[in-house]
């Protein structure tokens, strides 16, 4: 027998069993997303290998360990999206949707990253990415701030997790905490990780984002980037705190929040949680007012987030154990007691026609024992049975939740109680 060809590490099937709950997820964030008028945009999930290096950073883990990379027929370097931003922003530049525009767009889909497999860190992993352009003020942040808590509060989630947020000022305020940075790690090089001792000369901000709890006195007694910030910078920060304030939005100040890539300038958050251990980050983002110009664009103001799907959904079945719940692939379960699969199937049509959004099963083959137990395997809210082929209308409907039984001379007094459930 040929050995069994089994799934790569780190991507992971999604069972009928559990699709109900991405469904029921996917379509809260849609909902919302749609509300505040932002639009759905598709990107590849094959770019080429210099919109990342360019748009996420050479610097960057992502970039550096982490992206699956290949060369095509025609030697190009091309490389499956670790995240979605850059592609929204090379796809809006290259169809002409930002110069004196504002567009707000969001995407969602598969991601990939080569990183250790674990709950809630997966090589293929989803994303909900949403991408606002063209506002550069605070209110644009806090827009997307409280779109995400939307979200949240539409899922039931918002009481089990913080917003943490930073201000990273703007590139020449970077440039500045990088420089303190440098020369403050620099005197203690013998303490640093060899992860740290990297970064140092590339990205030393992202030291500060270090797990490593050896060198946690040392990040703490760390410059702050608050020392190094322009008047501007702090002034639309501090708008932004007072705004979300208003709208009742606790925040988490976190002067070590910097995340992992190199486009974030101005406003970051996360949205955090206890429930998944490590992996508590569960949405994330920020402003990138200069990634459009540093892939082709003209100067273009943006913020955006991305929504870790599989994290989210973790979280929802650990609190509300909805795998189960949303489990049930049929509404009615139809059987034939002398089993005549053409009757089984006419009536299901009908009922497909008259009954919409309604799902409907026909168990097919064997006994009426047999069939029944495959009904009741369903979950589905009704069993439809058809007592004989030779009388059809003649029909007995069990709800499996309640126990009731209703029976019915012929068909159309079955369908007429059946659409009152409903």
């Amino acid at each position: 027998m040929p050995q069994q060809i089994r799934a790569v590490r780190g991507m992971n099937d999604i069972l009928p069993e559990q699709t109900p709950i991405w469904h029921y997820l996917e379509q809260q964030i849609q909902d919302v997303v749609n509300s505040y008028g932002y639009r759905k945009i598709e990107i590849p999930v094959l770019e080429a290998t210099e919109l990342f290096q360019r748009g996420v950073g050479t610097g960057t883990d992502i970039v550096e360990k982490e992206m699956y990379t290949l060369a095509d027929r025609n030697g190009q370097s091309m490389s499956l999206r670790p995240e979605a931003t850059a592609g929204t922003v090379r796809a809006a530049i290259q169809n002409g949707m930002l110069y004196n525009q504002v567009q707000r767009l969001w995407t969602s889909g598969a991601m990939f990253r080569y990183e250790r497999p674990q709950k809630g860190r997966y090589r293929q992993f989803f994303q909900t990415s949403i991408e606002s352009f063209g506002m550069p003020g605070f209110e644009a942040d806090a827009e997307i701030i409280l779109l995400t808590s939307r979200i949240f509060k539409h899922l039931g989630l918002l009481d089990h997790i913080k917003l943490e947020i930073n201000n990273l000022g703007s590139t020449t305020d970077r440039a500045k905490y990088r420089q303190a940075l440098v020369e403050y790690f620099s005197k203690h090089k013998n303490n640093l990780d060899d992860d740290s001792l990297r970064r140092l000369d590339i990205n030393p901000l992202r030291i500060l984002d270090s797990k490593n709890p050896e060198i946690q006195e040392l990040i703490a007694d760390a410059p702050i980037m608050n020392d190094y910030l322009a008047k501007e910078s702090l002034e639309h920060f501090d708008k932004l705190l007072s705004y979300l304030s208003e709208h009742n939005i606790p925040v988490v100040l976190n002067n070590k929040l910097v995340r992992g890539l190199d486009y974030y300038n101005l406003t970051v958050f996360e949205w955090t949680t206890d429930y998944l251990g490590a992996q508590g980050t569960i949405c994330a983002g920020g402003r990138y007012d200069g990634l459009v110009e540093l892939l082709g664009g003209k100067p273009t103001a943006a913020i955006g987030c991305a929504l870790g799907l599989d994290r989210i959904v973790l979280m929802l079945d650990k609190l509300y154990n909805l795998t189960d719940k949303l489990s049930p692939y049929a509404d009615i379960s139809i059987i034939c007691n002398n089993n005549d699969a053409n009757i089984a199937t006419w009536q299901a049509e009908k009922l497909r026609d008259q009954l919409k959004n309604i799902r409907v099963h026909v168990n097919y083959g064997g006994s009426f024992k047999s069939q029944t137990n495959r009904a009741e395997n369903t979950k589905a809210k009704f069993i439809w049975i058809i007592e004989s082929k030779d009388a059809p209308d003649s029909i007995t409907i069990k709800c499996t939740q309640t126990k009731e039984i209703s029976k019915h001379a012929n068909y159309d007094d079955a369908v007429s109680w059946i659409t009152k459930q409903f």
